[in-house]
């Protein structure tokens, strides 16, 4: 068989269902709210990780052509979640790999200004710090502080920095200590009207929250966390009307056209062919096979519930923590808007219990909780049950029974 033909192997049949962990027989914890950091793989994750290696097992090479027409599948599926094109988007290792690759490649002029956000994961500050350097960038930091504010965000300080002569601002959907949804398409809308152009860190977002990325120029997201993928495999989507200005910096063998032709037949060697197009020049080295196989299987679960049917059931789980626990003295950093929650619930205990204390008392009860910055932050996703929640409440009452030394 050519390593050009053949399909590839469909995922193997798993059933999601909303509160249910069956497919996760293997999760040693009681209740695991751990799913912004790293999501455990299902068994449909692990059986398309085995069929991807068994396939190259038997095959080596001749399993290549059925494995790239699989992330072709692939890319439809994570467009579908976003109202994006599979043809917008590059398959890349995760979230740095992608914001870095618009930093890199931005046809940036130097002077240029790009905002980025305090408070940010550093995911989305570092990128734009490398690039201003080498490009010679205005560096330009506004406070997510502003997008917080009671009753709706300030973009008072976006629209004075955009004034004053932005090219892109960088931003997360979702701030990962709160879950405070940012304002994109207001956002976009603004950048935009000034001739800039946003880019957002979505790996909070999508995947547990219904979201629109059509008006927006960039979105970069790993796979690992709310899309329940492996570690080592993202995305970056770009609106087709940025790409051709981008400047392919980070090309590789494979971003030409046409780039392996030379492998299968005689006179095909040549180092001239035009750099594709395409959001996918960025594809410019051996995939990770393994983990679109694994990034496949999924978010073709996430599409069996639907994401909006997800979130309804994320959110009254979060409702249901929260008032536990702030009915035992814990201060809930949640917005009171519910058009601005995703899929985290970030707390403080009370005194005299530290963040990383009370996660570690959790931890002994079986809870898995992380604690960024200073946050004790929970996030369900579809498996979680609802009748998990008493669970947690009770081991919180036994923490706060057995103070700290």
């Amino acid at each position: 068989m050519s390593p050009l033909n053949g399909d590839p192997p469909p995922p193997v049949a798993h059933r999601a269902r909303l509160g249910a962990r069956d497919l996760f027989p293997d999760l040693a914890w009681r209740v695991y709210a751990n799913h912004a950091a790293i999501s455990p793989p299902s068994l449909a994750v692990r059986a398309a990780v085995d069929a991807a290696m068994g396939d190259y097992a038997a095959h080596g090479v001749g399993a290549f052509g059925r494995w790239n027409a699989q992330r072709r599948r692939l890319k439809v599926l994570l467009a579908s979640l976003m109202g994006r094109a599979p043809e917008d988007l590059a398959l890349l290792p995760n979230t740095t790999s992608a914001l870095s690759a618009v930093a890199m490649c931005f046809p940036w002029r130097a002077g240029d200004g790009v905002a980025v956000f305090e408070g940010e994961f550093p995911t989305n500050v570092t990128p734009w710090q490398r690039a201003a350097e080498a490009f010679d960038l205005r560096l330009v930091t506004l406070r997510v502080a502003d997008l917080a504010r009671p009753g709706g965000a300030d973009l008072g300080p976006l629209a004075a920095a955009l004034r004053g002569g932005l090219r892109l601002v960088a931003i997360s959907a979702v701030q990962f200590q709160t879950g405070l949804v940012a304002p994109l398409r207001e956002m976009a809308d603004l950048c935009h009207a000034h001739g800039a152009e946003i880019c957002v860190d979505a790996i909070q977002a999508v995947g547990v929250m219904p979201f629109d990325a059509r008006d927006l120029d960039y979105v970069a997201c790993g796979g690992h966390k709310w899309l329940m993928g492996l570690e080592g495999l993202g995305f970056l989507a770009v609106h087709p009307d940025r790409v051709a200005a981008l400047r392919p910096r980070l090309a590789g063998w494979l971003s030409h056209e046409s780039p392996i032709d030379f492998l299968f037949e005689s006179d095909k060697l040549r180092y001239d062919k035009p750099i594709r197009a395409r959001a996918d020049f960025l594809e410019g080295g051996a995939p990770n096979t393994v983990g679109a196989a694994a990034l496949e299987a999924s978010v073709g679960l996430i599409a069996q519930i639907g994401v909006p049917a997800i979130f309804t059931h994320v959110t009254a789980w979060n409702d249901q923590l929260e008032a536990g626990l702030t009915a035992r003295g814990f201060t809930s950093l949640r917005t009171p808007d519910a058009g601005r929650r995703s899929g985290i619930l970030g707390v403080r205990p009370p005194a005299p219990w530290t963040v990383a204390g009370f996660a570690a008392s959790l931890s002994r009860r079986g809870v898995a909780c992380t604690t960024p910055d200073g946050v004790l932050r929970f996030a369900p996703h579809w498996p979680n049950a609802l009748d998990e929640v008493p669970v947690v409440v009770d081991a919180v009452a036994e923490c706060l029974r057995d103070p700290p030394a």
